[in-house]
């Protein structure tokens, strides 16, 4: 008797499992964060994030089937009024005239993520690194999953040139923008 009731739970288990690992997921912007990293003066980082960001995604067994992401340029925030203001215009973002930045997901393995990534009209094929949180079901019955892309971009290849030279050597703005989108998602 204990034995077929231990199977049953397990066999129900692996079954709810499977159901429950194939799903689409709507981002929850309460508990998700898009953030990136630059150097500042070649000396320190400065770190900033964006506000106003929607996306969705296809998970099964623990496998992208796909991902899409969009971004108001215009809720960048740093924590400085002045920068970020500076951040949204010609210079940078250009908000005025380039409102989103999106992602698409073109392929995915476990640990890496390609997609096109567009910033001020320009598009091009970037590989994230991706880190796996889980699914489980929330205390209300919804089924929630968790993950991090992490990456590397360089700024410059999608027109955000803006620099000025230091006198010691260098320039203000690094090159090389560093990625962290930490998603939570729950099931549409």
């Amino acid at each position: 008797m204990k034995k077929s009731f231990l199977v049953t739970v397990l066999a129900g288990l692996l079954i709810g499992s499977g159901l429950a690992s194939a799903a689409v997921y709507k981002v929850d912007p309460a508990h998700t964060s898009v953030g990136f990293n630059v150097k500042h003066m070649m000396i320190s980082t400065v770190s900033g994030k964006f506000s106003d960001f929607n996306g969705t995604y296809d998970l099964n067994k623990g496998m992208f089937k796909s991902l899409s992401g969009h971004i108001k340029t215009a809720s960048v925030d740093t924590g400085i009024s002045k920068r970020d203001d500076h951040l949204r215009s010609a210079d940078f973002f250009d908000a005025a005239n380039y409102p989103e930045i999106t992602f698409t997901m073109t392929s995915a393995t476990k640990t890496k993520m390609t997609g096109n990534l567009t910033i001020r009209g320009v598009t091009k094929k970037e590989v994230l690194n991706i880190e796996m949180g889980g699914v489980i079901t929330d205390p209300w019955g919804n089924q929630r999953s968790g993950f991090t892309l992490t990456g590397k971009v360089n700024r410059k290849d999608f027109g955000l040139n803006w620099n000025k030279a230091i006198e010691a050597g260098g320039f203000v703005v690094g090159d090389d923008v560093k990625l962290i989108i930490e998603v939570e998602g729950i099931e549409e």
